[in-house]
Order: structure tokens, then C-alpha cells, then sequence
């Protein structure tokens, strides 16, 4: 079953359910169809652009409008996986393989991905195999292989987008920040 988000602007919010999904096998029992997905989806997204995060503490309110902060992001997968999680721009022909490389399912990453002009959209790696990045991409609900090459050309075709933009991934080195819930 293809899991997808269910508007244009919760695609931060969907890979971050998915992540949940992956990173607590005990929720993905929990979410397994659409309409449960899209309703953790929607909560999530409002969550994460209001004035308190999902452990509520304060933080910057965002326009639901214009998607997901990065920032919002990073702090949710700190809290999802107890490590310490940075945004980091790239932009093509910057090496962003090495900040993908740390991906791993209990370790995800997600990355901003846009045009020449925007970032515009969200996408989950999740893991590292010989020849690509394994890549949940939430309009589809598709788990793809995305080659190193394309994120290195940045001709990634995830959901009309090529160009990666911000990467949010764990900090090297020992970033254990707290343990996850």
C-alpha cells in the first residue's frame, strides 16, 4: 500500500509520519492504511507550523501555507531518534552524497528538494544501498532507489522536482541528545 500525503503542503509532515513509521514499528501497526495516515499526516503538519512542537516546547510559529520548516524537521527527528539533527544547504555540484550517506532506517534523513529558484517539496531517505538512496517520496507514497548520481546532478524527478536543497541529517559524531519516547 502506498502511503501519501493528502494535500500539497504536508509532505514535510507525511515523511516525518513515515519516518515515525520506520523508526517505531509499533506506531506503523498503528498507521497502516490511508485514511489513518493522512489524519497523522494533517495533526502533525499543524503541529509543526503552531507555536509549540510535538513535545511542547516553544517554537517559531510557521504559515501552514508554504509547507514544513526545516527547522521543524530537524527537531523532529531529534525527537524521534534522540540524536542531534542539522540543516545544511547544498546545492548542485556541492557534495550532497556524504550527507545522505548517514542515512540508515533508525537514522533517516530528509531533504528539501526544488527547482533552480525554490526549495518546494520534502523526501525521506531512509537508507544506503551500492548504488543509490533508498527514498520514500510522499506525493507518490513510493519507496524509490534514487541513484547517486542524480542527487549528484541534481536530475532527482521526485514529484516534478530535481535540485536538492537543504539536507537534514544527523550531526557527526557523538550527538546523542536525548532518548526517544
Amino acid at each position: 500500500m502506498r502511503l501519501r500525503q493528502p494535500d500539497r503542503r504536508s509532505c514535510g509532515a507525511a515523511a516525518l509520519v513515515m519516518a515515525r513509521r520506520i523508526v517505531r514499528p509499533g506506531y506503523a501497526a498503528l498507521v497502516g492504511d490511508q485514511s489513518v495516515f493522512a489524519r497523522e499526516t494533517i495533526t502533525l503538519h499543524r503541529r509543526l507550523t503552531s507555536l509549540a512542537d510535538t513535545t511542547g516546547a516553544w517554537q517559531l510559529p510557521w504559515p501552514r501555507a508554504v509547507g514544513t520548516p526545516p527547522w521543524a524537521v530537524a527537531r523532529e527527528l531529534g525527537i524521534l531518534t534522540g540524536l542531534h539533527y542539522s540543516v545544511r544547504q547544498v546545492r548542485v555540484g556541492r557534495r550532497v552524497w556524504p550527507l545522505l550517506e548517514r542515512a540508515t532506517p533508525q537514522r533517516p534523513v530528509a531533504v528539501f528538494v526544488g527547482d533552480r529558484l525554490l526549495p518546494r517539496h520534502v523526501v525521506l531517505v531512509t537508507g544506503i544501498e551500492a548504488v543509490g538512496a533508498r527514498t520514500y517520496e510522499p506525493s507518490a507514497g513510493a519507496d524509490l532507489l534514487v541513484s547517486s548520481g542524480r542527487w549528484e546532478r541534481g536530475d532527482l524527478a521526485l514529484a516534478g522536482w530535481d535540485r536538492p536543497w537543504l539536507v537534514v541529517s544527523p550531526a557527526p559524531g557523538p550527538s546523542a541528545r536525548r532518548s526517544p519516547a
